[in-house]
């Protein structure tokens, strides 16, 4: 039973199995749910549902380590949970979303310094900490975009 729920919470209710870039398939559908949920745009809802998918993922991760593995690619939970912090405090608009996805998926994937660093903790505190790192990067990448285009007054279609 254990090991049934980890699997079906780690692995987004089975996205993790996509046969092609899981990881990135489970960033657009957080991409998505942010965009299409009024619900998200409540920062404080939307900050608690961070820290139950990053709770969720240190636990369901940890078990599902035990049985495939360090980071097995299947768990995506860590996408879901790095990509809302990508997206957190930041209008939900199209080329935000864009903008985050984006982001993330180059942090996440190029792994600076301390991403790659974070990744190296035990069991599921790994495979959370280096998506949620990523994620505050691209956070801030965005932000700065954002500041940079109103200092130069920019208009970007928000």
């Amino acid at each position: 039973m254990r090991m049934r729920l980890a699997g079906i919470l780690s692995t987004c209710f089975g996205l993790g199995f996509f046969p092609v870039a899981p990881g990135t398939v489970v960033s657009l559908a957080a991409v998505f749910c942010y965009l299409s949920l009024p619900v998200f745009q409540n920062l404080p809802v939307f900050v608690v549902a961070i820290v139950l998918a990053s709770i969720t993922g240190v636990w369901s991760g940890g078990v599902m380590e035990e049985k495939y593995g360090e980071d097995p690619s299947i768990v995506t939970i860590d996408e879901l949970a790095g990509q809302w912090v990508a997206l957190a405090a930041l209008p939900a608009t199209p080329l935000v979303g864009m903008l985050g996805f984006l982001f993330f998926r180059f942090f996440d994937i190029a792994k600076p310094g301390p991403v790659d660093r974070a990744q190296r903790f035990p069991g599921g505190w790994g495979i959370m900490a280096d998506d949620l790192l990523a994620g505050l990067f691209a956070n801030l990448s965005v932000h700065a975009v954002l500041t940079a285009a109103s200092l130069l007054h920019i208009v970007l279609p928000l």
